[in-house]
């Protein structure tokens, strides 16, 4: 079996066999997706008897059979729908590879990618793909007409925006609600969107993977130009932003949310470990599932769940996903039989005082034991073990090493590496701007927001939803010639999943204040309340695709400091 690699998560191979699943399983991957038809060759396997096999070895398999002189739109969406739902990293099979890879292409075409990167990965991975543009024309030109390249995009625009997550599509959305006229360009090389608060819930078994994503084509909006490219240098002084095929974009003004890097490399082992022998994240939405496949078949053993240093994105995250389990492990009667861990890096449970009564009520409720101070720095998959660094009283680091049946890890956390050695950094790597503004300290015509930037909020898709109608205003402003007077407050929000039906809703503003949306009479936050729950399951994901991301800012209009 010759397997050729596309890219970290996708693979392909010619015809395969039974003998070869085990392979497969041991190499890490979690699904099968067969593009030959059943009985092309007397030899070939049919997908039935590789789908049984790779059943016993925990392999998904998807079957979608084509012919490559006739592949249609219609497979191609077949293709993505399977990828989109699907664990990774997948190994796709066809008689020589090629049927797959061209599928692949397709799909990343549809979903943003240039037709150049795509050609240029096939080739490098050995596929004649000479002819993919002019065979497939057709397809490729079904897909949205927002859909740029770099080469053909425009080369300045009154607006850039480096970044189309919830931070970017959001203030992009503003600006338009504002001023339809402004020419703009959202720069960004995903293909999926994701809802990253909705993570956890599938952790938990609440919510789906299906519920958290959307292509990224049907949430730019209309009069927006996406150029499906990434940054890779800031040149301010110019300016300009240098995309990775060495294009330059101008810009009059310049907004940069690119969110926040999770380095699972800071941590030696993880990455090699990550989704199987027990350690999980639920910081990213493919392993989510896992997290809780391992919380709902574990009966007893050992629990360990960490947070790193600050700053992290969503700093409750690794609390919820050990309140979740806690929970399931407290209704099934197993808090005994199940010891569960918390390591946290930092030295309390919570920063924000006012809510730390009621979440200790349910560390003691579900009897986990908190060891402060201790940072994750190492992790043995195969051995089930883990090691972490802490520092006493008296300034003495050592190492505390313990073993594990579940290992839920959360992962240092930094800026992205091309704006951590850009000039738009601070000296700690973040974008250096003003707090208030959310105006660069240095390049007057850069604004940026989300988790790239040095302010002290939470890092969380709330604060976004209060940020992006202040840089809107602001920009408009300073558009017109005038002050920027609109100010962002620090705002931040962590809906604490405590238990299945009950959150506490943890909201704040700067210096730790606690900010509360609504009066304490109608919802406290500094209790476990049902109606939170309610807010977090079914009313928050709705605020997010039809209300933040298309720019209506219900509650949330900016106001003049």
């Amino acid at each position: 079996m010759n397997i050729t690699r596309i890219t970290e998560e996708f693979s392909v191979s010619a015809q395969i066999g039974p003998d070869d699943i085990k392979s497969l399983a041991e190499t890490g991957y979690k699904t099968i997706i067969c593009n030959r038809p059943d009985g092309e060759e007397v030899a070939q396997h049919d997908v039935e008897l590789i789908q049984q096999t790779a059943t016993r070895y925990g392999i998904d398999v998807v079957y979608i059979p084509v012919v490559h002189s006739t592949i249609s739109a219609d497979e191609v969406r077949q293709f993505s729908v399977a990828w989109d739902t699907c664990g990774k990293p997948v190994l796709a099979y066809c008689r020589s590879g090629l049927r797959s890879t061209t599928l692949w292409a397709l799909m990343q075409v549809a979903d943003g990618a240039t037709v150049e990167s795509v050609v240029s990965k096939a080739t490098g991975a050995g596929y004649d793909f000479s002819q993919f543009s002019k065979q497939f024309a057709s397809i490729i030109a079904e897909y949205n007409p927002k859909i740029m390249n770099s080469k053909s995009a425009e080369t300045s625009y009154d607006v850039l925006i480096v970044g189309a997550g919830a931070a970017g599509i959001s203030v992009a959305s503003s600006l338009l609600s504002r001023n339809k006229k402004l020419r703009m360009a959202l720069i960004d090389p995903a293909h999926t969107h994701y809802y990253q608060p909705g993570f956890t819930m599938i952790g938990g078994g609440i919510f789906t993977p299906e519920q958290v994503q959307r292509p990224m084509a049907s949430l730019i909006p209309d009069g927006v130009t996406w150029i499906s490219s990434a940054v890779t240098a800031f040149e301010p002084d110019q300016n300009a932003v240098v995309l990775d095929d060495g294009t330059r974009i101008n810009y009059q003004r310049l907004i940069v949310c690119p969110g926040i890097k999770l380095n699972w490399d800071g941590i030696e082992g993880l990455a090699q470990t990550l989704g199987r022998n027990g350690v999980t994240s639920n910081y990213r939405a493919d392993l989510a599932p896992y997290t809780w496949k391992l919380i709902s078949n574990m009966v007893s053993g050992k629990a360990v769940f960490t947070q790193p240093p600050m700053p992290i994105k969503c700093a409750g995250a690794p609390q919820k996903a050990l309140y979740l389990a806690g929970d399931h492990w407290y209704r099934n009667g197993l808090t005994d039989s199940v010891e569960t861990h918390f390591f946290n890096a930092g030295a309390v449970l919570f920063g924000v005082k006012d809510y730390v009564p009621a979440l200790q009520s349910y560390i003691d409720k579900y009897k986990t034991k908190v060891h402060y101070t201790h940072k994750l720095v190492k992790v043995d998959g195969e051995r089930k073990r883990a090691w972490f660094e802490t520092t006493d009283a008296e300034g003495i680091t050592s190492m505390v090493e313990t073993d594990f049946d579940m290992l839920h890890v959360c992962p240092p956390q930094t800026a992205p590496d091309f704006i951590r050695s850009s000039p738009l950094a601070d000296a700690a790597g973040w974008i250096d701007v003003d707090p208030a503004t959310l105006q660069h300290k240095r390049y007057p015509n850069i604004w940026a927001l989300g988790d790239a930037t040095n302010t002290s909020n939470a890092k969380t898709a709330a604060a976004v939803r209060v940020q992006a109608p202040v840089v809107a205003a602001n920009i408009i402003s300073d558009i017109a010639g005038q002050a920027q007077l609109c100010q962002y407050n620090g705002y931040g929000s962590c809906p604490l999943t405590v238990e299945r039906g009950k959150i506490v809703l943890a909201e704040f503003i700067y210096g730790g204040k606690v900010k509360p949306t609504l009066p304490v009479w109608m919802l406290d936050g500094t209790k476990p309340t049902s109606m939170a729950w309610h807010m977090k399951k079914s009313m928050l994901p709705a605020l997010y695709w039809h209300g933040m991301l298309k720019g209506h800012e219900l509650m949330v209009k900016p106001v003049v400091g």
